[in-house]
């Protein structure tokens, strides 16, 4: 297996802010950029997303954020609770 080496110029503080994030991810830099050119080629494309959670929301309005997004994607997010109610009634049953 050849190596080649491959450089780039980059802002300083976007290389240490990725290199962080690279960090609480369990990897370092030059594995990221290693994983990346690999799966690009197998992949034909941008196969994947590797995000941190932002550490800094409560996991609480998250859920309800989602549960209100789903709600409206299904058109029941006008509900009443006497109608909301009904629904768990129905659904214990």
């Amino acid at each position: 297996m050849a190596n080649t080496l491959v450089q780039f110029r980059i802002d300083e503080a976007e290389r240490a802010e990725a290199a962080q994030i690279c960090m609480h991810l369990g990897i370092d830099l030059p594995t990221y950029f290693r994983m990346c050119v690999s799966r690009l080629v197998k992949e034909g494309g941008i196969p994947f997303s590797m995000k941190l959670e932002d550490i800094n929301v409560n996991k609480g309005v998250l859920a309800m954020k989602r549960a209100s997004k789903i709600a409206k994607e299904n058109r029941i997010s006008d509900m009443t609770l006497d109608e909301i109610n009904a629904e768990i009634a129905e659904a214990r049953k």
